[in-house]
């Protein structure tokens, strides 16, 4: 087999089983377990899978940046902002990422809330401010212009002095195995920080993050309080995710 068909081959496998082994799929294809890792190697660089200890598993299709993402389950991201804005209570503390998801969240809001919102991305905070009884804190630092967030020292230092009822956290991967991941190291430290501050950290996940991996470890799956995933996903993706939920798109 030549190597394009090889890699070919791997591809479809991977999106037929959801992860490939290495060493199973040299002793399936009669070839060694260098070549398969070579292959591996490759498609990981060129952006096609996301390269785990022992093989590979999809990458997530949400690795864009903000523009990107904002063409991307377009109708997923607004039904799951409005499950994720009919969370908030009367006077809680919510802290919401940055991300085309939380923008919906923001969005949906119900009219007349009290409550205050923390974020750490300016553009949720401009949609957040279209809400006249909402309290809003940002959390200054560096601008991360690939997701419109602000990532560093100061906003994790900030968000140390918070105790916050809800946290929204906003990722490009969630996997079993994986865990919540995201795309850059910076934003994962952010996000790991404003998880550690929260009571509850929720998880509004659209079709092309679900059973995906990206690069850099949030936290393990089983650290979000709950996981909320579009209606039409499969039951074995929702028994493998643990989801608390499908909403409806």
């Amino acid at each position: 087999m030549l190597t394009a068909q090889r890699k070919q081959w791997l591809l479809a496998r991977l999106a037929a089983d959801g992860r490939l082994v290495a060493k199973d799929l040299a002793a399936e294809l009669a070839t060694s377990e260098d070549t398969i890792r070579r292959d591996l190697r490759e498609l990981a660089a060129a952006g096609r899978l996301q390269r785990v200890h022992g093989g590979a598993l999809p990458a997530s299709a949400a690795m864009g940046d903000l523009r990107v993402r904002e063409q991307v389950s377009v109708e997923d991201k607004v039904a799951l902002g409005r499950a994720g804005a009919a969370l908030v209570e009367e006077g809680q503390v919510v802290l919401l990422d940055g991300g085309t998801t939380a923008l919906q969240v923001a969005r949906h809001l119900r009219p007349g809330l009290r409550a205050t919102i923390v974020t750490h991305s300016p553009t949720v905070a401009i949609e957040a401010a279209a809400h006249p009884q909402l309290e809003i804190l940002m959390l200054g630092g560096r601008l991360f212009r690939h997701s419109m967030v602000n990532v560093g020292a100061a906003v994790i230092d900030a968000a140390s002095r918070l105790r916050a009822d809800l946290y929204f956290m906003g990722v490009t991967g969630v996997h079993p195995e994986a865990g919540l991941t995201t795309g850059d190291a910076e934003e994962a430290a952010v996000k790991r920080a404003l998880h550690e501050r929260a009571a509850e950290t929720v998880v509004l996940a659209s079709r092309e993050k679900l059973l995906a991996a990206s690069p850099f470890l949030v936290v393990p799956l089983a650290a979000a309080s709950r996981v909320i995933v579009p209606a039409d996903t499969p039951a074995r993706t929702c028994r493998l995710l643990k989801a608390s939920r499908c909403d409806k798109p």
